[in-house]
């Protein structure tokens, strides 16, 4: 297993990796989003075009919370988990992203001993969290509401922009075949 420090995003739509939940096995993706106190949750339709909140898990030193993100996985009949990996503006690995990088390779683990096996992802998430406080309070939550579902904003904003780029990708490669095969 790579160092915490080592470890990059993935790529959605990269060729190198199984691409669940589109095409050979559909399936809802799980977007994940690691704070320090709380995990912001998201899943997306069958399809893999919109994400949507799922759920704030509480944080706690047992580990509670992991075994949770792994029951959600079930319940929701997850075939990907995205977890968002918050690197620094200079593209370095910081504590927050640690943390993140430890939560999902916790979550593999758990998942590892399930019936089948479900891959988790690292994303891209620099300014996530900053971007669903914006669209919140474009929407007109009140600061003191937006505790309640911002990291869930967030877990959906992590997984729309995966999905978003995966389908781009994937329309490249298909214009890509179209214009080799034509």
């Amino acid at each position: 297993m790579e160092l915490a420090e080592h470890r990059l995003p993935d790529r959605p739509g990269d060729p190198n990796q199984d691409s669940p939940g589109r095409g050979r096995r559909p399936g809802r993706s799980l977007g994940v989003d690691v704070g320090s106190v709380r995990i912001g949750v998201a899943v997306s339709d069958p399809d893999g075009i919109l994400a949507t909140p799922v759920e704030t898990v509480r944080r706690d030193r047992s580990g509670r919370h992991v075994r949770r993100l792994a029951e959600l996985v079930g319940e929701l009949e997850a075939v990907e988990v995205v977890v968002g990996l918050p690197r620094t503006l200079a593209d370095r690995t910081g504590p927050s992203a640690i943390d993140a990088i430890e939560v999902a390779e916790a979550l593999a683990e758990v998942l590892a001993r399930g019936p089948a096996p479900v891959p988790v992802r690292l994303a891209d998430e620099r300014l996530t969290t900053v971007s669903a406080q914006r669209s919140l309070r474009a929407a007109g939550v009140r600061a003191k509401e937006q505790r309640a579902v911002i990291d869930q904003a967030a877990a959906v904003a992590i997984l729309q922009s995966w999905l978003d780029q995966r389908r781009a990708m994937q329309a490249r490669s298909a214009a890509g075949d179209v214009i080799d095969g034509g």
